[in-house]
């Protein structure tokens, strides 16, 4: 995983043969036709009392949308959700900074650049990084590495310039030894929906300011839907520690997009 030279003819991959169409349900579960009304009536009745009980930052994307599939940087992405986690979920933020990257390639230019994701979860924004030309490493906890991986290789076999990397990460913990420095240095951290009401939001900031050190030349995008006020005090906490500013900002999703460098 470490760093590459840049342009390096070796990690350019062949393009294969086309993948064989995954079968497999995606975990979303679709009603048999044959279901009678009284037990779609029951269904419906379940779903809305789940609904109800969903905590507020839960994502909801995929009630909305019904859908996995996505168009990116001239390629069809079909990414597999699982329901058993967060962190396996599609969120607003990580389609809202894919969005950006895509339409401002001359502002945040990431050919053959080094990319580290935070908090990848099911991999769209690392696959969309890597379509346009990054070199991708995706982190996340070690339960969530499965699906990522899946993802990630389905959408950029035979696509992508550098052969993206998966990679446990657990904010806070063990970071000079998993990622030493200077071995491990990247041009961009990218982050995208990473803050919500969890115990790990220091741990989070500390991760970051470890991979944005002074003198890197390190640039943090971070994208986050704003749902709570400890999302308003993170991004003070961002602000106070980097150099940070608020790139966009999507009232209609209520997501914001910052860029943040370390303070000399």
């Amino acid at each position: 995983m470490q760093r590459l030279s840049r342009g390096s003819q070796s990690v350019r991959q062949e393009r294969p043969e086309k993948e064989p169409e995954d079968k497999r349900q995606d975990g979303k579960q679709k009603m048999e036709q044959g279901s009678t009304d009284e037990a779609l009536t029951e269904q419906k009745a379940m779903a809305g009392e789940a609904l109800d009980r969903r905590n507020i930052w839960e994502p909801s994307v995929y009630y909305a949308l019904g859908k996995e599939s996505f168009y990116f940087a001239g390629h069809d992405i079909s990414i597999r959700e699982s329901m058993d986690t967060y962190g396996a979920l599609i969120w607003p933020g990580a389609i809202a900074l894919c969005q950006f990257l895509e339409n401002n390639q001359q502002q945040v230019n990431l050919m053959d650049k080094a990319v580290l994701e935070l908090g990848a979860g099911t991999g769209l924004l690392s696959v969309v990084a890597s379509l346009l030309g990054a070199w991708v490493t995706a982190t996340d906890l070690p339960d969530i590495l499965s699906n990522l991986t899946f993802n990630l290789l389905r959408n950029t076999k035979g696509r992508s310039r550098y052969t993206p990397q998966v990679a446990g990460l657990t904010w806070g913990q063990d970071l000079e030894r998993d990622f030493p420095h200077p071995s491990y240095q990247y041009d961009y951290v990218l982050a995208a929906d990473v803050v919500y009401p969890h115990d790990c939001l220091e741990e989070l900031l500390e991760t970051m300011r470890y991979f944005c050190q002074p003198g890197s030349g390190t640039t943090l995008l971070w994208a986050n839907k704003i749902r709570f006020q400890s999302d308003l005090r993170f991004a003070e906490s961002l602000k106070s520690s980097f150099n940070a500013t608020l790139l966009t900002e999507l009232p209609q999703q209520e997501v914001r997009i910052y860029k943040a460098t370390a303070k000399e």
